[in-house]
């Protein structure tokens, strides 16, 4: 079995860094999807697509699959480069502010 270790990326909807802080360890597809003729929905009899197990860190999930006997590939994550602007949001509530407040 083959399988990819990895560390999720946020979602379009988030703007910090939720659920981004596990690794997941999730099973390649063994066989190809079919389409079914008679409705047209994408099957596989392959079940162990379907299992995502999450580890707090890289290592544990390397030695879950080594103790299973599971081929794993390691993605490495990309740094996320922050998006912290000075004031922020506050600034348009300040006290301080400089000019008039508009839309």
């Amino acid at each position: 079995m083959r399988a990819r270790i990895y560390q999720p990326a946020r979602t379009a909807m988030q703007s910090g860094t939720a659920k981004t802080q596990f690794w997941v360890l999730e099973y390649a597809p063994a066989s190809a999807r079919e389409v079914d003729p008679l409705m047209g929905w994408t099957s596989t009899s392959d079940t162990q697509t379907q299992v995502r197990l999450r580890f707090d860190s890289r290592e544990e999930a390397l030695a879950y699959a080594a103790s299973k006997g599971i081929e794993a590939t390691v993605i490495e994550p990309q740094p996320r480069k922050a998006n912290i602007r000075p004031r922020g949001y506050g600034e348009n509530f300040a006290t301080d502010r400089r000019g008039a407040w508009t839309h």
